[in-house]
């Protein structure tokens, strides 16, 4: 999700969720402490120099059971951030502490804001020798003396 998705969307909320991979909810006295702009250049395994930019929400509750962010208050937060640090249009990683500061990328459902969780790739699968991912071939003769094809006045297709 990009910056202008989620100020979109905190626009039509009265208030703001965040539902992690297993379904829980991040509990509402959550605090945003930081809106951030990182930016990650490198050169991956390939050779290749290559530069990205995210936005970067840190979550985090405390035994404050009183606070709760409104979508106004964050929007606030947001729109400083945006003119502090400059920040473009860019996808948003979020930060939120479990067993380990976990890192996930945001969706929303149309009433929560869903964090995803992420996954490591090769950039450059083609220079360090992982062979491309292919369909396996097969014959359909050979498929249908495996008993797996149907009959076509059978109705199963």
């Amino acid at each position: 999700m990009k910056l202008t998705e989620i100020k979109k969307h905190l626009k039509e909320l009265n208030t703001i969720a965040f539902q992690l991979p297993d379904g829980n909810l991040v509990p509402e006295h959550f605090h945003v402490t930081e809106v951030g702009k990182v930016t990650k250049h490198f050169i991956d395994c390939g050779g290749v120099l290559r530069k990205e930019e995210k936005i970067n929400f840190q979550l985090w509750n405390a035994n404050d059971y009183n606070h709760r962010l409104h979508p106004e208050k964050l929007i606030n937060i947001i729109e400083l951030s945006e003119k502090t640090l400059n920040l473009k249009d860019v996808e948003i990683e979020v930060e939120y502490q479990g067993t380990t500061i976990g890192k996930y990328d945001l969706d929303f459902d149309g009433k929560n804001f869903l964090l995803v969780n992420t996954a490591t790739a090769c950039l450059a699968e083609d220079q360090c020798g992982i062979p491309p991912k292919q369909k396996p071939k097969l014959k359909l003769s050979e498929i249908q003396s495996q008993g797996f094809s149907c009959d076509p006045n059978s109705g199963c297709c």
